[in-house]
């Protein structure tokens, strides 16, 4: 049977790893954390027999929503050993997600999570940590916290022009993401994907170097490809890699570039239509072969990707012969 503290036992434990002045006099204790927006700062959490002190909640760091505030994502310090932790409380929520003409009705799934976190508990290339039951039976996850960027933060703050990152930083990048794909190709081939490709969900860990995938708790219904929406969002990310960035429409007309004008319908991307995939007509100097690759994901494309497995044997073949 669990134990649970009492109110000085806890500051007991707390102040181990905070100093005096942080240390409130009473804590909130939850056991049951179906509502998480109650779930705050300096309240406690039991869970699995383990206690844990809520520091901040997550934010979103998606392109468009950034400091969007992410309840249902806490950070906290674990008070047996006081190593920071984010928990991940259950969050019902659906959307339809749509990639051409092929619609994915999406939701968060714990259990999906739960099972991919057992299942990659041995590769580098993704986030780590567990899933537990709380009180009412919600199954959160507790997991190791990552200090490190998002992939698109590191890119984006490379202060230099595109060609100079091109030839002098692309390349060790691919390798990198590369290895990220060979870790979704292993979740494909046990039956499961991410269900939420993002540049903002590869953390580079600081401490190893190593790209981590984040976040896999979204499932999708699929009706004809069962990965073809994690492999749109494998290109979507490439494509963002070899750009240095989005390379939006609007910035080439503010520029008055000279090759506005060469870009048609066919060279964008066939879901964000404001991106150009086509990057060659751009930048002369990005291989035919690469380039190729990218188109696969353009609105012009007349055959995408079937599996993971295509994606990597072209980017391997063109890495073999650079």
């Amino acid at each position: 049977m669990a134990k649970f503290f009492s109110q000085s036992e806890l500051r007991e434990m707390i102040s181990r790893w905070l100093p005096p002045r942080k240390i409130p006099k009473r804590f909130r204790i939850h056991r049951d954390t179906t509502e998480f927006f109650r779930v705050e700062y300096d309240d406690v959490v039991f869970l699995g027999g383990k206690t844990y002190l809520i520091r901040h909640n997550a934010k979103e760091q998606r392109f468009g929503l950034e400091d969007e505030v992410k309840f249902w994502v806490k950070r906290a310090i674990d008070l047996t050993n006081g190593s920071l932790k984010i928990l991940k409380l259950v969050f019902r929520e659906k959307f339809v997600a749509k990639i051409g003409d092929i619609e994915f009705e999406c939701l968060r799934s714990p259990r999906k999570e739960a099972r991919i976190l057992d299942l990659v508990a041995d590769s580098h290339n993704f986030m780590h940590g567990f899933s537990v039951k709380d009180a009412r039976g919600n199954l959160v996850r507790v997991l190791d916290f990552i200090k490190g960027d998002p992939l698109s933060l590191h890119i984006q703050r490379m202060d230099m022009d595109h060609e100079t990152y091109f030839h002098q930083h692309f390349p060790q990048v691919l390798d990198h993401y590369m290895d990220c794909i060979r870790a979704i190709y292993f979740l494909h081939q046990h039956g499961e994907k991410h269900g939420d490709i993002r540049r903002d969900h590869i953390l580079i860990d600081s401490d190893s170097g190593h790209y981590r995938w984040i976040d896999f708790d979204i499932n999708y219904r699929h009706r004809e490809n069962i990965y073809g929406y994690d492999l749109f969002g494998l290109g979507n990310v490439l494509v963002f890699l070899v750009g240095k960035g989005d390379l939006l429409l609007r910035d080439l007309k503010h520029e008055g570039h000279p090759a506005l004008s060469r870009v048609n319908e066919d060279d964008l991307n066939m879901v964000f239509t404001n991106r150009v995939v086509n990057l060659k007509k751009i930048y002369p100097y990005v291989p035919d072969s690469l380039n190729r690759v990218l188109m696969h994901f353009s609105k012009g494309t007349t055959w995408f990707y079937e599996n993971t497995a295509q994606l990597l044997e072209d980017l391997e073949e063109l890495r073999n012969a650079a």
